[in-house]
């Protein structure tokens, strides 16, 4: 039987992960990290009665990620700080996300020829991507976009993880997660960060638990381990941004887009973003995606919803417009409160200048058309084949002219200078170089 450590069973990725894993209680003996708080407690006690044994304990407590770690056979590092408060906390998710792969790490060492640590990397480490440029897979390189911590965080981590001389890992790139947790964060300000007409792959949440579960089999070949893979849900799951607002907004009995909002509420750049020309590859792999088409499951969504959401059909256009509007006035991340107090480094990062914005083309305009379904590449990059992957090299930095270091796989993985990493994204007072 296999000895699981499982953090963030409390999220979305790593609750449904746990529900997989406890639907075989013959493979796997299981134990999880969780803070101690009424929420979490409720939330495992059927689990805790199933045999799964929690650590009552933070992630960035090296004792508690030292105890999860000692006897464990996979750690699937799921746990961490995520949108939207990542984006409200830039410092906190830096030292929450980074930290917490540095205990592990740290605990997994004395055992690192057997211990296998199972990292959830984010779609969000390959920066902004626009059309034509909407395709991308795993080798391509890196970059966290301006004001993203939790991309810069995830990068830094895949990046220690890859350069720590474990034995055994893997990174899964995570894509936009379908849940119908989704609906409550249209209250957040960064719904409005995302481009009308950019794209995302993405996944379901079932689907990603399922992958959690498959990546402990007996049946994972040797070479499966000590790579990247990107996570997404295929062909039925590539959807542009306008698309899928529709598809939620369907969801939930509101009016389309060109009812409700203003183009200029959105960001036209600076937010993560593709289509992954080697999704299928961890597909066939691993076999986690159930076969449901996308359309079926926002049915499915709707129907979890909380009661309450049957009266969003009764709301006017207008009220809800009304309400969204002051949604993108919120102060700090709002769109429109950028706009409104003149903060030119977000203007600029979001729109280009404050002259784009002001000339962006109203509804019967603005281009919103899907771009190409026409995959570019073939599927290849997740199978990279590398000569002496584990030797270190010395690269040129084409930014900044400095010269750093990393293993062939790392940069063959899209890595690229770590100093770069962390000054593109304009918040180099936040990160500590240590």
């Amino acid at each position: 039987m296999k000895k699981i450590f499982l953090t963030g069973a409390t999220g979305v990725m790593g609750s449904s992960g746990l529900k997989e894993l406890t639907g075989s209680p013959e493979r796997y003996e299981i134990t999880v990290l969780a803070r101690d708080s009424k929420k979490n407690r409720k939330q495992l006690a059927s689990f805790i009665k199933k045999g799964v044994r929690v650590i009552w304990g933070d992630l960035l407590d090296p004792e508690s990620i030292g105890r999860g770690v000692a006897d464990a056979d996979i750690v699937l590092h799921v746990g961490g700080m995520v949108s939207p408060a990542a984006d409200w906390h830039p410092e906190k998710t830096i030292e929450t996300n980074v930290g917490s792969m540095r205990n592990i790490i740290a605990a997994a060492l004395p055992r690192k020829e057997e211990v296998r640590i199972v990292y959830v990397g984010s779609v969000s480490q390959y920066g902004s991507r626009q059309a034509p440029n909407h395709w991308g897979e795993c080798g391509d390189p890196l970059q966290a976009t301006p004001f993203d911590a939790y991309a810069y965080s995830k990068t830094e981590s895949e990046r220690l993880l890859m350069e720590s001389n474990l034995r055994w890992w893997v990174s899964l790139r995570q894509t936009g997660i379908l849940h119908s947790g989704l609906l409550n964060k249209a209250s957040d300000p960064i719904s409005f960060h995302v481009p009308l007409n950019g794209v995302l792959e993405w996944v379901t949440a079932e689907d990603s638990g399922r992958l959690l579960e498959r990546v402990c089999r007996d049946s994972v070949p040797d070479s499966f381990w000590n790579k990247c893979y990107n996570v997404g849900g295929g062909a039925g799951y590539r959807l542009t941004n306008y698309e899928f607002e529709t598809a939620i907004l369907k969801a939930m009995g509101c009016p389309r887009p060109e009812k409700i909002f203003d183009t200029n509420w959105f960001a036209t750049d600076n937010f993560h973003g593709m289509w992954f020309s080697d999704s299928d590859y961890l597909e066939e792999l691993l076999h986690f995606r159930s076969g449901i088409g996308i359309e079926e499951y926002f049915k499915l969504m709707k129907k979890e919803l909380p009661w309450y959401f049957s009266l969003a059909p009764l709301a006017p256009a207008f009220a809800i417009k009304a309400f969204m509007k002051k949604v993108a006035t919120t102060p700090k991340l709002g769109p429109l409160w950028w706009i409104k107090n003149d903060v030119t480094p977000r203007i600029n990062s979001a729109w280009g200048s404050r002259k784009n914005w002001e000339s962006l083309p109203d509804w019967d305009i603005i281009d919103i058309s899907r771009p190409s379904d026409s995959n570019p590449r073939p599927e290849s990059s997740s199978a990279l084949n590398l000569s002496n992957p584990e030797e270190q090299n010395t690269f040129k930095c084409e930014t900044c002219g400095c010269t750093y270091t990393l293993k062939n796989r790392t940069y063959a993985f899209g890595h690229r200078c770590p100093r770069c990493c962390k000054t593109k994204t304009q918040l180099d007072f936040l990160i500590n170089d240590n």
